[in-house]
């Protein structure tokens, strides 16, 4: 609550008065309300601020130590100590190193991206390349970060989505060339760590600790994740466009219209992940085995849990990750991406009566969006308005046995065109000098 009356623009310590978790649960006893009732008359007619925040730019720390050694862990016991990392270690943001961050950028350091929901924390360019900074990060990752700071920013209902119990985090899917040039994986353990391609690591913790510093999510206090948000870093990883069949489109370009080449973010909130077994196991025919496993993933998608309801007009109810080996048989066989999504859509529909043993339709009932509740009329009940609401990218390793359904909590998919420096090129010449080379044919 601080966070979110410090977001709209009230003082962060505005009078409230607390009660018990067990008070909002159903069937509670409100009498306390009643015995506790002088302290909302204070609060409304005696409560004087005593917040004073101070103007102008924050001031460096200093930290010193005996050694390298000594002054790299005080210093991480500092951000610790004051609520500012991850529980991970952290690279020190100095100016040296933020400024060496800042050659990623199109824009001044200074400009300002907006309210980072819901504490309202104003961010700019350099806001981002100090957290890419203490992630680990490099200069020729910023563009990626900016904008994917800048879809977040413009999703609807950000500052919800924030501090939710459900613990939706961002995943971040980026087509063009941009991705294979600063190392960012599309292939084998795209989701996972990667020490030949450790772009998306830097830049999802970079944008988690954005969220946390600079929104205040932090765990009990601005964000209510009963369980947490699941990933240190997020999930961003680009779309294997190489891997895609003929006469496929990249994802960027289904979704946000963005020409194929244009390098780009598209910015959903997942809530899960689920490993789909995609493949047969004896000897099925092609057409047998797509058809299996295009069935078990309708059978994963319907589930009356009701985590996507935030996205069933205009959202997405997840994000279908198929394998570039398994796209290309499927369109060997005719399945088209179209054709793909409306199976999966037709699918997963759950029958009303299943809606209503799993007590769904009263979720439904009090949605603010009109267009989702009029859906109620509908049985089985479809979980999105339409099939084009199903995001599916093509991106994984080369082996046919699994899917990945990435549920989604998201009110909207917003996309965004990278910028890069004119500079750019350089930057990643400095990446091949540092990192070695970065082509495939060098990669084990």
């Amino acid at each position: 609550m601080k966070n979110a009356v410090s977001g709209i623009g009230f003082a962060p310590d505005a009078a409230m008065v607390t009660f018990p978790i067990q008070m909002f649960l159903p069937g509670s006893d409100l009498a306390s309300l009643k015995a506790r009732k002088r302290e909302f008359y204070d609060g409304l007619t005696r409560w004087k601020s005593e917040f004073a925040q101070a103007a102008g730019s924050a001031t460096m720390l200093s930290v010193e130590g005996a050694s390298y050694e000594d002054a790299l862990v005080k210093a991480n016991n500092l951000l610790l100590a004051n609520l500012w990392g991850d529980g991970l270690p952290l690279w020190p943001a100095t100016k040296e190193r933020v400024d060496w961050m800042l050659r990623g950028s199109t824009a001044p350091r200074t400009h300002v991206l907006g309210k980072f929901p819901p504490r309202g924390g104003v961010t700019t360019v350099e806001t981002c390349a100090i957290t890419l900074a203490m992630a680990g990060g490099r200069p020729e990752y910023l563009p990626v970060l900016v904008a994917a700071v800048e879809a977040c920013l413009a999703s609807e209902g950000f500052d919800q989505l924030q501090a939710t119990s459900g613990g939706p985090f961002p995943a971040v899917i980026v087509n063009g060339p941009i991705a294979k040039q600063i190392r960012l994986n599309s292939g084998f353990g795209l989701l996972g760590p990667d020490p030949q391609r450790p772009a998306g690591a830097s830049i999802g913790r970079a944008l988690r600790l954005l969220q946390q510093n600079v929104g205040g999510a932090l765990p009990g206090v601005g964000t209510m994740a009963i369980f947490g948000a699941m990933r240190y870093t997020n999930a961003v990883f680009a779309e294997d466009e190489e891997g895609l069949p003929p006469g496929w489109q990249p994802h960027a370009t289904q979704r946000h219209g963005f020409a194929p080449g244009t390098n780009s973010v598209s910015v959903a909130f997942a809530s899960g992940v689920t490993n789909v077994r995609r493949r047969g196991a004896k000897k099925e025919t092609p057409e047998e085995d797509a058809l299996n496993g295009m069935w078990r993933m309708a059978d994963f998608m319907r589930t009356p849990n009701l985590a996507a309801l935030a996205g069933w007009e205009k959202g997405t109810p997840g994000i279908m990750m198929l394998a570039p080996i398994v796209a290309r048989r499927m369109a060997e066989l005719g399945w088209t991406q179209r054709s793909i999504r409306e199976f999966l859509w037709e699918n997963s529909k759950i029958p009303m009566a299943q809606m209503r043993r799993a007590g769904a339709p009263a979720w439904i009932e009090i949605d603010a969006n009109p267009v989702t509740r009029a859906s109620l009329s509908l049985d089985p009940w479809p979980i999105c308005q339409k099939p084009d609401n199903i995001a599916l990218v093509v991106a994984g390793g080369g082996h046919p046995t699994h899917s990945y359904w990435l549920q989604a909590h998201s009110p909207a998919v917003i996309g965004r065109v990278v910028r890069v420096p004119e500079t750019f090129e350089q930057l990643l010449a400095d990446a091949d000098r540092d990192l070695g080379c970065g082509e495939d044919a060098c990669r084990i």
